[in-house]
Parts: C-alpha cells; structure tokens; sequence
C-alpha cells in the first residue's frame, strides 16, 4: 500500500514539473507574427484641410475610454487606458484559470508619420513575475483591439496607427507631440474638401 502512493505522488510530481516546463518552453517561445511597418499614407494637401489640436490628459482620458466601450472595444477581458506620465493599460489577465490584475505602463512617442509608438516601461501582474513578452502575446490573444492598434510582443511596445484610426467623415488623425509629464498633447486633423 505504501508504494501505490509514492508512485502515485512521483506520477504528480512529474506531471506538475512537465507542465511548469511546458509553460516556461511556451512563455520564453518567440512571436512569429511579422512587426507593423511605420508607414505614411500620404494625405495631401489638395485633398484636405488641417486643423491642429491640442489638448490635455483629463480630456484625452475621457475621449479614448469613451471610444473603447462606444466602439465595443472592452471584449470578454475588459480593460481600461489612462494617460497620466505614461500611458497605463489596467486589465486581467488569465493564469492558470485564474485572471489576475494586470497593469502595464508605457511611454509614448509621437513618430515622424503622425503615429504613436508605446514602449513598454513596466509591468505588474498580481504577485506573479511573468516575461514581458509573454504578458504581451495574452493581451493580443484575448483583448479585443482596434485593427489600428498592433501589438508588437517582441518589440515589447504597442503600435497605434492614427492614420488607420476610422472616423466620421473620412477624418484622418496625425500626431504632432506627445509630451505627457509637460501635458503637450497635439493632433492635427485631417478634413477630406474633395
């Protein structure tokens, strides 16, 4: 009798240690997904009238949140974005069948073709210290995103094409600065007149 339970406790130990493997061989893998291009997609001049923007982070809070439950953008996971010094994206995440609370900061930067690039800055997952990585593939797995938003696990950032972002109107979006300690927030929008 007492051998039946030290196979069987061995049997468990090796179960728990191929799935700890199997987990880590998984979380460690690369993503094959090929990286955004940062493309122009060259709006002229003739063709639409701009209009620059600026505005702050309490205002810029309320558009985004806004659009992400008006667009239906929370999915099964729901998630929140706020702008404070850095971009912080709060959420769960599911581990082990458990979702956890999740929160991942970046920095943002105003690229030369009017899109942001979010650089990851730091990331916090209950207790848990998972690669950043791998806390990035969940987040493209299971978050609803716009099509315009890419994440790039690999990069460990968060591509958002404004110039893909579809608005009323045909309205094109281009970031000009994205200073958010000095709250420097400015667009310019794009009004299509032909």
């Amino acid at each position: 009798m007492k051998n039946k339970w030290k196979v069987a406790f061995f049997i468990l130990l090796g179960v728990v240690g191929i799935l700890i493997v199997t987990l880590f061989i998984m979380a460690s893998t690369p993503f094959n997904r090929p990286e955004t291009d940062y493309k122009d997609v060259g709006i002229t001049e003739d063709e639409h009238v701009s209009f620059l923007v600026r505005t702050n982070k309490a205002d810029l809070n309320k558009v985004i949140n806004h659009y992400l439950v008006e667009e239906g953008f929370t999915g099964p996971i729901e998630y929140q974005v706020f702008v404070k010094d850095h971009v912080e994206l709060y959420g769960t995440v599911p581990v082990f069948g458990q979702n956890l609370e999740m929160l991942l900061t970046f920095e943002p930067q105003a690229l030369e073709n009017g899109d942001l690039l979010l650089k990851q800055k730091s990331i916090s997952i209950g207790a848990l210290n998972l690669p950043v990585t791998y806390v990035m593939k969940i987040i493209q797995q299971n978050y609803k995103l716009p099509n315009w938003v890419v994440i790039e696990p690999n990069n460990e950032s968060i591509y958002v094409s404004l110039q893909e972002m579809e608005l009323k109107s045909d309205i094109k979006v281009r970031a000009n600065s994205f200073n958010l300690k000095r709250d420097d927030i400015s667009f310019t929008l794009w009004v299509p007149v032909k």
